[in-house]
């Protein structure tokens, strides 16, 4: 090192403990200064936000702020008002990220919210405007969730879907232990049936970034009806042998590609 980058490097030292400054804080770059983001984590239907908790774990470690809020599974707009709702209370560069019916909610509460910097969609539907997630889920072959493999109970106003435990492990979760998928479709959270047909809205994946975890293995959204999601919205795209379940098979993979686009 030269003499002079010598002199100029203590004088930057020097000027920032005066400061009251780490003079290694003087010489970090812009980048390592910046806040992390916080990663909102949306779950979807038949599930709930316990089912991030391999991902959040990873990326608390990591130095991230993470929230995993309800999604209350009553309607497209209402669910997404909700999550916007959480999200207006938030400070700072978001990263949302959502799994499964999650993505229609981000892709939905994210619209108009300038803290929302990128979306992260986790074998989830990206809806355009005007399309449905049953429109979605059949646009390709090859989904095993169908009225056969469904209960429905009514509740004041309107019915709830769940997934039939019978079929819950092969459906939702094939790459998980059958005692965790017992357990699993027990407690699920149902969804109500009126959200499938539900038109979303204009979609924030046409201005925000976006990357897209493709569960290959998906028997619920058909791999390639990812694929072409993912492809629409010019995500960035990472492939994984796994079921519907990809953060909870694959949660290193999940956080890795959410701490790659954060």
């Amino acid at each position: 090192m030269s003499p002079t980058r010598r002199t100029l490097l203590a004088g930057s030292a020097a000027a920032a403990t005066l400061a009251g400054l780490p003079a290694a804080a003087a010489q970090a770059s812009p980048s390592s200064r910046r806040k992390k983001p916080t990663i909102v984590l949306v779950h979807g239907a038949f599930a709930d936000a316990s089912g991030w908790e391999g991902v959040a774990r990873i990326l608390q470690r990591d130095g991230y702020r993470v929230l995993a809020p309800a999604n209350p599974l009553r309607s497209v707009a209402g669910d997404a008002a909700y999550l916007g709702s959480v999200l207006a209370t938030l400070s700072g560069p978001l990263v949302l990220v959502g799994h499964s019916y999650g993505g229609v909610v981000i892709t939905n509460a994210a619209v108009g919210n300038p803290n929302v910097k990128a979306l992260v969609y986790v074998a989830a539907f990206a809806p355009d405007k005007g399309e449905t997630v049953q429109g979605l889920q059949l646009k390709y072959p090859g989904t095993k969730l169908g009225e056969p493999s469904l209960d429905f109970r009514p509740y004041p106003g309107s019915i709830d879907g769940y997934v039939k435990p019978e079929f819950f492990r092969e459906v939702f979760a094939a790459d998980l232990p059958k005692a965790a998928t017992d357990f699993m479709a027990a407690a699920q959270r149902p969804g109500d049936v009126h959200t499938l047909g539900e038109p979303s809205g204009p979609p924030a994946w046409k201005t925000i970034p976006s990357a897209y975890l493709v569960a290959r293995n998906d028997n619920l959204i058909p791999a390639a009806a990812q694929r072409f999601m993912a492809r629409r919205a010019r995500a960035r795209v990472t492939e994984v042998d796994a079921s519907h379940v990809a953060m909870i098979s694959q949660p290193r993979v999940t956080a890795a590609l959410i701490k790659e686009i954060a």
